[in-house]
C-alpha cells in the first residue's frame, strides 16, 4: 500500500495533510458519519476504532472496515485504537486480545496505516510493526500526555524513540499549561523534521493548542487533525476553517 504520510521538507513551508476522525460508535452511526466526511475531502480518514461498540467482534471490525476503504473515496486509511491510559475509550479487550485484532486487521488488508502507540507492550509492539512491514502498511508510533507538556528535550527523545523501534511515522500530541508549552511543541516539531529521517505528526491539545492545529505544518508536523463530523480530541477545529488558514499559508509562499 505504500507511503500515506509523508515527511516534510526541512526549513520549507509546506501544507500538511488534513485527517479527519471516525467516531461512530455503532455501523449505522459510522455510515452516516463516512458519508459526511467523504464530502469534505480530507487527505486522511482515522477509524477511532475505540469508540466502536462491537469492538469485540473482530469479524464485525473486518466487515465495516472493509465498507469503510470501499467508501472513502480512495482516501486512506488510518487505524487507531487509543487505550484509556492515552485518552482512549473504555474497551473490554485485554491487551492480548488488542494486539490479536490488530494483526487480523493487517491481514485483511483493509487499512492503509495503523497507529500503535509507544506505551504499548514491547513484544505485541514488534509483532504488529513486523506485520505492518511485510504488508507495507505504515506505522504511526504515538505519544499522548493529555495532562502536560514535557520538556523539549524528553519529547525529542520520544520522537527519536520511535524512529529506533522502527516506525515509520512518530506522533505526539500534548496538554499546554501555557502558550509557551506550544511553543515548545513548535520548536520539537522543526527541530525533529530537521534532524530524523521519519515524517512526525506533532500537536498541542485544547483551546491554546488550536494554533498549533493551524501552524504545525510549517514547522514540519505532516498532518493536521480536524473534525469531519465529531471531535476525537479536545482542540480539533472544523475541517472547512483549516482548510481557509492553510489556503491563506499557502498564498503567500507563492
Amino acid at each position: 500500500m505504500g507511503t500515506v504520510i509523508k515527511k516534510m521538507k526541512a526549513n520549507e513551508i509546506q501544507r500538511p495533510m488534513i485527517c479527519t476522525p471516525l467516531v461512530g460508535r455503532t455501523s449505522q452511526a459510522l455510515k452516516e458519519e463516512l458519508s459526511a466526511i467523504v464530502q469534505k475531502k480530507p487527505g486522511l480518514i482515522e477509524w477511532r476504532v475505540d469508540f466502536f461498540e462491537q469492538l469485540d467482534q473482530t469479524d464485525e471490525v473486518i466487515k465495516i472496515g472493509k465498507w469503510i476503504k470501499e467508501q472513502a473515496d480512495g482516501r486512506p486509511i488510518l487505524f487507531t485504537r487509543r487505550s484509556i491510559r492515552e485518552g482512549g475509550e473504555t474497551i473490554s479487550l485485554t491487551e492480548a486480545q488488542v494486539t490479536d485484532l490488530y494483526i487480523e486487521v493487517l491481514k485483511a488488508d483493509i487499512v492503509d496505516a495503523v497507529d500503535v502507540e509507544l506505551s504499548c507492550p514491547a513484544e505485541a509492539k514488534q509483532s504488529i510493526l513486523a506485520l505492518a512491514k511485510e504488508k507495507q502498511i505504515q506505522t504511526v508510533m504515538s505519544f499522548h500526555n493529555f495532562k502536560e507538556t514535557p520538556t523539549k528535550d524528553a519529547l525529542l527523545s520520544i520522537l527519536e524513540q520511535a524512529q529506533k523501534e522502527g516506525a515509520d511515522v512518530g506522533k505526539i500530541a500534548l496538554m499546554p499549561q501555557s502558550l509557551e508549552d506550544v511553543l515548545t511543541v513548535a520548536q520539537v516539531t522543526e527541530e525533529a523534521n530537521r534532524t530524523l529521517t521519519i515524517p512526525i505528526i506533532t500537536m498541542s491539545m485544547g483551546p491554546k493548542g488550536a494554533l498549533s492545529r493551524l501552524m504545525g505544518g510549517a514547522f514540519g508536523s505532516a498532518v493536521s487533525f480536524a473534525v469531519g463530523q465529531s471531535a476525537s480530541a479536545p482542540g480539533q477545529i472544523e475541517i472547512a476553517e483549516v482548510e481557509k488558514v492553510l489556503n491563506v499559508i499557502e498564498a503567500s509562499q507563492q
